[in-house]
């Protein structure tokens, strides 16, 4: 992988890690429109280099809601300290928070190997954009959106974390998992939104330093540290950006208006798969 290729990658997984459409689909479809080797111990680095990239992106929400990390970290110490803050949102929204992250990392573990296999399927990408569409369109019409952020129970927490498993499937989109199940389980958009972002920064952290071998081992096809390193600083520039976009995106718009773009790269997908 050249510095180029890293550069294009990087701003692939900014775009995407946020939106709604599946940052490692589209990793996966950029990277065999490039020529990169997807097979065999290769294609195990290219795996781990999503991972590690995917953790620039977790590094901008880092930043971006610094201020929130902080308050939900004190949420929870004070919960652990003192039986009356255990009465208050701050402590059930950070223990929310702390449930929802358990279930993709008990899953992720457990299947990893099939994880790997399944990163490597352009069908499966095509499958899961095409199929998950029905339910962002489900959860905008089902949802009520009638709770804010301050309600958040930790059963949300759960439910929307076991959501955030569908994503290990590529094409499905991990936002979109768990938007869609703050959608469902009565939460307006933007509490959805925030939410998901908070939920994601523990387990792509995760998944990125499990990756981190895989990603920077060197022989033939393998991404190496330069290259590694560059998508990492691109991914975080550019999904800062992306992160102020969707928030602001959603005060306004129904995640369903990502639908056709996923409607449209999934049958390309299928058709491109088809004819080569």
């Amino acid at each position: 992988m050249n510095v180029l290729q890293a550069v294009v990658l990087g701003v692939v997984e900014g775009v995407t890690e946020f939106l709604p459409i599946s940052s490692t689909g589209h990793l996966l479809i950029s990277e065999h429109l490039m020529g990169l080797p997807t097979g065999g111990d290769a294609g195990d680095g290219l795996i781990g280099f999503t991972a590690v990239i995917q953790v620039g992106a977790i590094l901008a929400a880092v930043v971006y809601f610094f201020r929130d990390i902080v308050a939900l970290l004190a949420g929870f110490g004070g919960g652990l300290a003192s039986a009356e803050k255990r009465q208050g949102p701050e402590w059930t929204f950070a223990l929310a928070v702390a449930v929802g992250c358990i279930p993709i990392g008990i899953v992720g573990f457990v299947l990893r190997d099939v994880i790997k296999d399944i990163d490597k399927s352009l069908v499966t990408v095509a499958i899961g954009l095409i199929a998950f569409s029905g339910v962002l369109v489900y959860a905008e019409r089902r949802g009520t959106q009638e709770r804010p952020e301050r309600t958040l129970t930790v059963i949300d927490g759960l439910f929307i974390g076991l959501a955030q498993c569908l994503a290990l499937v590529p094409g499905v989109s991990r936002s979109g998992a768990t938007i869609s199940a703050g959608l469902l389980r009565g939460l307006d958009r933007v509490s959805a939104t925030r939410l998901s972002f908070l939920l994601g920064i523990p387990a792509l952290l995760a998944a990125g330093a499990y990756g981190l071998k895989d990603a920077t081992t060197s022989g033939p096809g393998a991404p190496g540290v330069a290259a590694t390193l560059v998508a990492t600083v691109v991914s975080f520039v550019v999904a800062y950006a992306a992160i102020a976009f969707l928030l602001r995106f959603v005060t306004r718009h129904s995640i369903g208006a990502f639908v056709p773009y996923r409607l449209l790269l999934g049958a390309a997908v299928l058709i491109g798969v088809a004819v080569t």
